[in-house]
């Protein structure tokens, strides 16, 4: 039986002195990963290959999100190197002033301490978030899902071996909780004691599930109900792009397209144009009774649909007549995740990103590119659709918080 407490003990320890650690020794850490990763690429694929021997029940798009192979593994590599490269957010003094009785105060960007992160299917998750955590000075204890146990348990044993061997710190600093039971997970989220913040990172039912368990602060990074609102104006060869993009590049993922808002004026035209080519590259297309009178290729879905995250090649299509309508549905079954809009109406489109609430909001461009690598962060640690803290892709800066030092020479409070 795994001993969770002790594991999540060992790493708060060690968190006081990762906290402090330079960026040069941070970034050798970060380094020595990387070369181990590669060096045991072989190693990594065949626990990976176990993962996907035992998915036969899984869909395609599924186990997509759970293969690796050569060019993921030298992508993962990739991207713990770029994040040594980044900019070390730590100790950064975000403000200054002086007080009339001569206290000097300041603004330190710090670490948040201990994060726990539980998250499903995909392994590169574990060197990702174990990077982004060591450059942005916090320990992290992962905890990921049955289907990438192996995966997941030899690439956090390779990352605790490069931490070791590099000598600069304690291996504790990335902990591993080998324990896929939902027994697990609920001693993981009692762990106030030691455990600063909890990041859940996959579908609704999980971010559901930490959301009601956590004893601690939790940064909800979960489903993406994406949708594109294609306005009347819009470029419509263009829009055909951006659309089949969004939810074809790579079905699975939280920034994929789900639904598609069409505006009534241009539905005639526009609908066969693009589910014509959705439905040629493998896409179910699925909609409401008006969308389906412009274009046959047009399924009958349930309003369930309307409010899911499809994960794979479906999406779903429903007229509007105009932005504000447009806006209001965005608002109403969207999961404040990434929403966009394809115009040459400047008005529409400031329209549209004043109105619509969430993380992301996109004007002529695939919800695709939320993403911490496409805004420049480095590696993410999940993508925050909530409001506190942190909101969209979570990076270094994302993974601190500030604290006030403040220096005086003997004044008391009168």
């Amino acid at each position: 039986m795994v001993d969770i407490e002790s594991i999540c003990a060992l790493a708060k320890k060690a968190s006081y002195d990762l906290a402090t650690l330079s960026s040069g020794k941070k970034n050798e850490i970060l380094l020595a990963i990387a070369d181990e990763i590669e060096a045991k690429k072989a190693d990594i694929l065949a626990e990976n290959q176990k993962d996907i021997d035992a998915a036969s029940t899984l869909s395609e798009s599924m186990k997509d999100r759970l293969r690796l192979n050569d060019a993921r593994i030298a992508a993962i590599c990739e991207g713990v190197r770029d994040v040594a490269k980044l900019d070390d957010p730590v100790g950064e003094i975000t403000e200054t002033w002086t007080r009339p009785n001569g206290l000097e105060i300041s603004k330190v960007r710090v670490p948040l301490g201990v994060i726990g992160v539980i998250y499903e299917s995909r392994p590169n998750v574990t060197a990702d978030v174990a990077a982004l955590c060591i450059k942005s000075g916090n320990c992290v204890i992962l905890r990921g899902g049955k289907e990438a146990i192996n995966s997941n348990r030899i690439l956090a044993g390779i990352i605790g071996d490069a931490i070791e061997k590099s000598g600069v710190i304690s291996r504790n600093i990335v902990a591993f909780v080998d324990d896929v039971t939902r027994e697990g997970s609920l001693a993981m989220l009692r762990q106030s004691k030691y455990i600063d913040v909890i990041i859940p990172r996959g579908g609704d039912g999980l971010k559901k599930f930490v959301l009601e368990n956590a004893l601690m602060p939790v940064i909800a990074s979960a489903g993406g109900n994406c949708h594109l609102y294609v306005e009347k104006t819009a470029d419509l060869e263009s829009a055909v792009e951006v659309v089949a993009n969004a939810k074809l590049s790579r079905p699975s993922t939280c920034n994929a397209l789900e639904q598609l808002l069409v505006d009534r004026s241009i539905a005639k035209e526009f609908l066969p144009m693009v589910c014509l080519y959705l439905e040629v590259n493998g896409c179910v297309v699925n909609g409401s009774d008006e969308a389906r009178g412009y274009c046959d290729i047009i399924e009958p879905c349930d309003e369930d649909e309307y409010y899911k995250e499809h994960g794979d090649k479906v999406l779903t299509v429903y007229i509007v007549d105009g932005v504000a309508e447009a806006v209001d549905r965005v608002n109403s079954h969207s999961t404040s995740h990434s929403d966009g809009i394809l115009t040459k109406d400047e008005k529409a489109a400031e329209y549209f990103v004043s109105k619509v609430d969430s993380a992301c909001v996109y004007v002529n461009a695939s919800t695709r590119f939320t993403d911490g690598f496409e805004f420049g962060f480095g590696a993410e640690i999940g993508i925050s659709t909530q409001k506190l803290h942190a909101r969209g892709p979570l990076g270094l800066k994302q993974l601190t918080s500030e604290k006030y030092i403040v220096r005086g020479n003997g004044q008391v409070r009168k």
